[in-house]
């Protein structure tokens, strides 16, 4: 089987720094202290598909450089590579990056037509935007999920699942779906405003569970429910004083403006409570900030992202695995309707084995202004 291989080697970097995104902002990512991610999630996606014998039958073909050639050199994977154009690299703060942009990323997905059964890549949505402009549904596409924004439903739900899609098509258990791609305006999303928009539906493998729905919004009739369920959760956190990180959401925004406190609608708040109110301590705060206050006793109020699924690993980087490995599980409050919750299990991927193992199995998940419900974590 042939398999294209793309990666958008800053995809990512904008997460734990709380850009929210990476597209125009490199350099303002750099300077926040990010580093690229890309090149690791795809060694993971690597690593799992060299474990299993249908792997021998597999050839890559990919770009050149930090496109895909550095990592398929570290493997034994047969590949060949396109070399669309020389990749130069450029120096931002001491840190090197290839010099690459959208249209490498469609030139790539072009020149791959015709000549792969399969497109795999690693970024997020707008990485999406640009292979399915390319390509349409002329090939199946793939997302290996490395973006801050992953709201497409192209996505496997881990790089190991990329893999375990892949080992599925080639024993005939995958099916060909269509799922959409969804992208939104990233300088927008940077300023509390969601501006998602449809741009098509694409071929895409499918094993059940291993490939994540597209983001759902919060159906209107539901309103009144979570503002019950905001106001009941806002008036229990003013009566325990201590550091608490708010994290990102209609859902925790509506439980922030009920604690009285201008927070961010997408992006995590670090507040304090003491003698029943609450004050404002790091707006829209970076994996760094919630470093400082971890020896606090902090405690998480997140909620799971609808159709998606999950809790830890998309949109909210900020809770990085080395933040969650110091925080106890106990210290995790979960809120979510019952519709987003649904399938009776929810997600966690933070890229390290421990971290994940200390998330999963049972946690609480408040449903209701009075009832909490007992939901299943799993790692993706």
């Amino acid at each position: 089987m042939r398999i294209g291989l793309i990666i958008n080697p800053i995809a990512g970097m904008g997460g734990r720094v709380a850009l929210k995104g990476t597209d125009g902002v490199v350099e303002e990512a750099v300077r926040r202290g990010a580093k690229p991610i890309a090149k690791d999630i795809v060694r993971l996606f690597l690593g799992e598909l060299s474990h299993y014998e249908e792997s021998r039958s597999i050839e890559f073909l990919t770009g050149p450089d930090g496109l895909g050639e550095e990592v398929l050199e570290e493997f034994n994977f047969s590949f060949g590579v396109i070399r669309h154009r020389d990749v130069s690299y450029r120096e931002i703060s001491g840190l090197k990056l290839p010099d690459t942009t959208a249209e490498d990323t469609q030139k790539l997905a072009r020149e791959m037509l015709g000549k792969v059964e399969l497109i795999v890549f690693a970024g997020g949505d707008g990485t999406a935007r640009d292979v399915y402009s390319a390509v349409g549904k002329e090939v199946p596409i793939l997302g290996i999920p490395t973006g801050v924004k992953m709201y497409s439903g192209v996505f496997a739900t881990s790089p190991e699942n990329a893999a375990k899609i892949i080992v599925g098509l080639i024993r005939g258990n995958a099916r060909i779906v269509e799922r959409e791609v969804m992208d939104l305006d990233e300088e927008a999303y940077r300023h509390d405003e969601v501006k998602p928009r449809h741009y098509g539906k694409a071929l895409v493998p499918c094993v059940e569970t291993l490939v994540q729905g597209s983001k759902e919004a919060t159906p209107l009739d539901e309103g009144e429910e979570l503002e019950a369920i905001a106001e009941a959760l806002a008036e229990e956190i003013l009566e325990s004083d201590g550091i608490y990180f708010l994290g990102a959401g209609s859902t925790i925004k509506r439980i922030k403006d009920n604690l009285g406190i201008d927070g961010t609608l997408l992006g995590v708040d670090v507040i304090e409570v003491k003698d029943g109110k609450a004050r404002l301590l790091v707006k829209d705060a970076a994996e760094k900030d919630l470093l400082k206050f971890v020896d606090k006793n902090p405690k998480i109020v997140v909620t799971v992202i609808g159709g998606l699924g999950f809790l830890f690993g998309r949109g909210n980087q900020q809770f990085s695995a080395e933040v969650l490995r110091r925080i106890p599980k106990e210290n995790i409050i979960v809120v979510a309707l019952p519709s987003k919750i649904r399938d009776g299990i929810i997600r966690v991927y933070t890229g390290d084995r421990d971290v994940d193992e200390k998330l999963t199995g049972y946690i609480k998940v408040r449903v209701s202004p009075w009832m909490e419900k007992m939901v299943r974590v799993i790692k993706s």
